[in-house]
C-alpha cells in the first residue's frame, strides 16, 4: 500500500474514534481464511505457510490484514461498536489485526475462542472498550455426531453497552455443506442445538446471534431460532449500493449465508440493516455477468487486492 495511503486512513481512523456517538454500529464478517503464515502444531494449515500450496507469505499475509481492516472501515462513518469475525486462525492474528495494521489506532479490544477444529479457525468478537465492557465470556463447545468432524466453539460474551444496557452475545461458524446439503445438515442442527440451550438460560434478555450459518433463512437450522423467539435481521437484507442480493456468490446465484438475530426486547432499537457491498470489494463477475466479492484466491490464485468470498453484515441500533 503507498504510504501516502496509510497517512490518509490513519487520520481517518483517529478520527472515527472520537466521532460523537451515533446509532450503535454492528457488523458481522466471514474473513475467509485469516490465516497467519506459521503453521500451528496438529492443526491442517499447511497449505497457509510460505511453502504450502497457497505460498501464503508474510506480504500476503499483511496484505489481508489491512484489506480486512479496511473492509471493516468502509461499515460506517463511524467505528462500529462490535464486530463478528469469523474464519480468524489464532491470537497472532487478532493481535496483528487489532495492533499492527491499519485499525491500530482505532483502540479495538479482542474476545476469542479455542476451537478444536481441524484447520485452527476461530471466533473472534472485537469491541470499543469505550462503548462496551465485557463483564464474561465462554467457549460453548460442540459435541460431534458420528460422521461429524470437529468443529467450531460458539463464543459468548456477556457484557454492559454505554448506556449500561446489559447485552448478551453468541458468535457461530457453523460446518459447511461439503459432502452434501441433507448429509451434513445435523451437523448444523447440532450447533444450533448447543446455542439454543445456552440462550434458554437467558430468556427476555437483550440478546443478538450472528455469524456464518452455511445456511439459509429459510433452512431448518435458521428455522429453529426463529421458531424459538429470535428474529432474523437480515433474512432480506441487500446491499446498500444495490449490487449485492446477498452476502455470497456461487456459481452466479447470491445468497445470504451470514445472518444476525436478535431477541424480542432489542427488535424496536433497530435502525437499519445493510450488506457492504462498497465497489472496491467488488469485482465483474465474468462468467455468470453482474458482481461477485473480490476474494483473496480464485481457487489457488492469489489475487492481490482481494477481500473476502463474503460481504459485511452492518446492524444500526438506536442509541
Amino acid at each position: 500500500m503507498r504510504p501516502y495511503l496509510l497517512v490518509v486512513l490513519s487520520f481517518i481512523i483517529f478520527n472515527l474514534s472520537y466521532s460523537p456517538a451515533g446509532a450503535q454500529v454492528f457488523v458481522e464478517l466471514n474473513c475467509e481464511n485469516l490465516f497467519d503464515c506459521q503453521h500451528d502444531e496438529g492443526k491442517d494449515d499447511h497449505e497457509f505457510t510460505p511453502d504450502g500450496s497457497r505460498r501464503w507469505t508474510r506480504t500476503r499475509y499483511w496484505n489481508k490484514l489491512n484489506a480486512i481492516a479496511q473492509e471493516l472501515l468502509s461499515c460506517s462513518e463511524q467505528l462500529p461498536d462490535l464486530v463478528a469475525l469469523v474464519e480468524i486462525e489464532n491470537d497472532t492474528v487478532m493481535r496483528d489485526l487489532t495492533r499492527r495494521s491499519l485499525l491500530r489506532g482505532a483502540g479495538y479490544e479482542y474476545l476469542m475462542t479455542c476451537s478444536p477444529d481441524v484447520r485452527g479457525l476461530d471466533i473472534a468478537l472485537l469491541y470499543h472498550p469505550q462503548r462496551f465492557r465485557p463483564i464474561c465470556y465462554e467457549h460453548i463447545n460442540v459435541p460431534t455426531l458420528d460422521d461429524m468432524r470437529a468443529t467450531r466453539d460458539i463464543l459468548y460474551v456477556r457484557g454492559e453497552t454505554v448506556h449500561a444496557d446489559t447485552l448478551h452475545l453468541f458468535i457461530v461458524h457453523a460446518p459447511s455443506r461439503y459432502g452434501g446439503e441433507l448429509e451434513t445438515r445435523p451437523h448444523r442442527r447440532q450447533v444450533i442445538s448447543m446455542l439454543l440451550q445456552a440462550i434458554d438460560s437467558i430468556a427476555n434478555q437483550n440478546i443478538i446471534v450472528a455469524g456464518d450459518f452455511n445456511d439459509y433463512a429459510d433452512s431448518p437450522s435458521l428455522q429453529m431460532l426463529t421458531q424459538h423467539g429470535l428474529h432474523n435481521l437480515t433474512a432480506q437484507t441487500q446491499g446498500i449500493n444495490k449490487r449485492a442480493k446477498g452476502t455470497y456468490r456461487y456459481q452466479g446465484e447470491w445468497h445470504s449465508i451470514d445472518h444476525i438475530l436478535v431477541s424480542t426486547p432489542l427488535l424496536n432499537k433497530v435502525e437499519s440493516t445493510f450488506i457492504n457491498d462498497a465497489p472496491f470489494l467488488l469485482e465483474r463477475e465474468t462468467t455468470y455477468g453482474g458482481w461477485k466479492p473480490r476474494r483473496t484466491f480464485q481457487g489457488f490464485k492469489y489475487q492481490r487486492g482481494g477481500y473476502s468470498d463474503h460481504l459485511p453484515l452492518v446492524v444500526n441500533f438506536k442509541r
